[in-house]
Order: structure tokens, then sequence, then C-alpha cells
């Protein structure tokens, strides 16, 4: 896929660099996270089940492609799969969902509601995103795109990432044994239209995959690259 001459342009700066916005392209912000799933969160069985973040890694740098995301880990440079990674053998790919982000933002909003335990990156999110806007289901409409020194990380059209119950009871601070009732479902209805989350799919097919970093930069698509 080509991308549009101004797009280029920004690409091609340093990704230490605060490349010059465009007509295309649009700043979020750095990436001040990045981490993997290495088994599914949700633990026991409904009506009491809850949300664990344990199985959370988070790493200084991640491998992309349209298969999901792999792990690098810190000091040995091997893979950690990520439970939603294609390949995965307890894989919980449903082909939309290879790559989750979210953003500091929304983290702050979670946090003047529910408390403190919800630090950045505890709904699991492969990408935070630092920023101080508030990102909505259209503002990714077009997608993203990621500026790393490996080249530009394309991603499709952002979907939101439903809020569980479980998760919801984690942020309401609910025992696992707790029944999901009325404040379950205002926190979940909180939570829904990004609040919780995006899941984009990287349109970098196999067998390359870019490495991301921490601060690498993520714009937004103004317009579909053609």
């Amino acid at each position: 896929m080509s991308l549009p001459p101004s797009v280029s342009d920004a690409v091609n700066h340093s990704r230490d660099a605060m490349p010059a916005e465009s007509s295309d392209l649009e700043l979020i912000g750095p990436i001040a996270r990045l981490q993997v799933q290495t088994r599914s969160l949700k633990r026991g069985e409904r009506p009491r089940s809850w949300y664990d973040p344990a199985a959370i890694r988070s790493l200084n740098a991640v491998r992309i492609d349209a298969r999901g995301v792999v792990g690098i880990d810190d000091a040995t440079g091997d893979d950690i799969g990520d439970v939603h990674h294609r390949d995965h053998p307890a894989s919980k790919h449903r082909g939309e969902n290879g790559v989750s982000l979210g953003f500091t933002s929304h983290y702050e909003r979670m946090r003047d509601r529910f408390g403190d335990h919800l630090h950045d990156g505890i709904a699991g999110e492969n990408i935070v995103v630092e920023t101080t806007r508030i990102v909505g289901n259209l503002d990714l409409d077009h997608g993203v795109v990621i500026v790393t020194g490996d080249g530009p990380v394309l991603m499709g059209s952002a979907g939101i990432a439903k809020p569980c119950v479980e998760f919801s009871k984690f942020c309401a601070r609910y025992a696992p044994e707790q029944l999901a009732d009325g404040i379950i479902t205002e926190t979940l209805q909180f939570l829904y239209d990004g609040t919780r989350g995006f899941y984009v799919t990287c349109e970098q097919e196999p067998p390359r995959s870019l490495r991301v970093r921490i601060g690498d930069l993520v714009y937004r698509r103004r317009a579909p690259v053609s």
C-alpha cells in the first residue's frame, strides 16, 4: 500500500522528532506503554467470574503484523506471545482484535470515577498512547499510523473494545463472588464508546513484522489511504 506524499514526509523523520501534522495525519501522541496478555484476564465461571491483570506483561518493545502482537522480552529478546495473536496456542483472535489501543486521557477519566487502582494499561491494551484528548470512535474511523524506526505501521479503522462484566466489577472494586447488579450496568455504560479502548487491525502482512517501541508516535488518519 502506498502512502500519500505528506504521510511519507512525516514517517521519514526520526521517530524521536515531532513530525509536523499534515492534511492526512493528525498527531495523537507518543506511546507511553506497551504490553501483552500472556493468557486470558477473565478468570472463573460466570456469574462469579473475575478480572485478573496478573498476566499483563509490560515491555519496551513489541512486533506487530496482521496476525497480532508479539512481545519482545526486555532482557533476552525472546518472543512473548499475546493471547489475541492468531498463532497463540490458546488464541482469542477473532480477526478484528489482534491489536488493542488505549489512551492515558481515558484512564484519567476512569480513575476520576473509580479510583487509583486503574493505573495506565490495567485494562490490558497492547498500546497505550499519551494524550490529553478524549478519543472517540469517529476519530479513528480511518485508522492510525505509528511512526517507528522500522517504518510506518498502518492500522485500519478502529472498533470499540466492548467492556466486559469482569473488568467492570474490577473497576467498581467488587469481590469475585459478588454478582453484577445495577452499579455494574452503569459501569459498563460508562466504559463503552471507546473509554475502555479500541481494537485495530495491522495492515502489515507477515512474514515482515515491524518493531514498535515506547516513545514512537501515533497519528490518526484524517482520510483513507488510497
